[in-house]
């Protein structure tokens, strides 16, 4: 009788025992997976998350895009009247360093209103007589826009008249970038043109103090 107690208090022993390690087993698997399955979603959601918050974009940006494109085509047209017409070479070396800037800064705007499905403003209506809100008498209703009669007139001139022509009106013309940029800044939802309206503050703010120094000694 007694061995027979003892096998059977054995064999209970052993059934707890295999059923408890079966358990450990199973909350060890369970966990493992919850971990792995929180990782990844983490890692799945983290990349659109970010993407959305760079590509919101509202009108605000679509203006300054919209607008700075022609402003910035005007500003190239009078750097190459510098590089042809100018006499100072400070003067000429300005105009190259807006071309460097501006260009690539034109493509850039050009590809977001691409993407966003707006209107990329055509190589003409950087062209004085083409720009909405622009009378004939020389006058724009976009901030530092030359006139057509402006255009002409430094298109005509030469030397060190061209160099005093060219700096008072590039002062001019920047101011107005700076103005508009200073909008994008406050107002705008898309980083990168927000990004981009700081840079344009920051660099033109000191050409226009460079041009006004020359613009000194002439």
């Amino acid at each position: 009788m007694r061995n027979t107690r003892s096998l059977t208090r054995r064999t209970v022993l052993a059934a707890v025992s295999v059923t408890a390690a079966l358990t450990l087993a199973a909350c060890g698997a369970d966990g493992g997976d919850t971990s792995s399955s929180a990782a990844s979603s983490s890692a799945s959601s983290s990349p659109s998350s970010s993407a959305g918050a760079v590509g919101a974009h509202n009108g605000q940006d679509v203006s300054f895009a919209q607008g700075m494109i022609p402003h910035h085509r005007q500003a190239l047209e009078m750097a190459e009247l510098a590089a042809r017409r100018a006499s100072s070479a400070q003067v000429k070396d300005l105009a190259s360093r807006i071309e460097k800037a501006q260009d690539p800064e034109i493509k850039t705007m050009s590809g977001w209103l691409s993407t966003w499905g707006e209107k990329v403003p055509a190589a003409s209506d950087s062209m004085a007589g083409a720009m909405p809100g622009m009378d004939h008498s020389g006058g724009s209703a976009m901030p530092g826009m030359m006139g057509a009669s402006d255009m002409d007139e430094l298109a005509k001139a030469s030397g060190k008249d061209f160099d005093a022509m060219f700096l008072a009106m590039m002062v001019r013309h920047h101011q107005g970038a700076v103005d508009m940029a200073a909008v994008e800044k406050s107002k705008g939802a898309y980083g990168p043109a927000r990004s981009m309206a700081d840079s344009v503050v920051t660099a033109q703010t000191a050409e226009i103090a460079e041009m006004k120094k020359l613009l000194g000694k002439n």
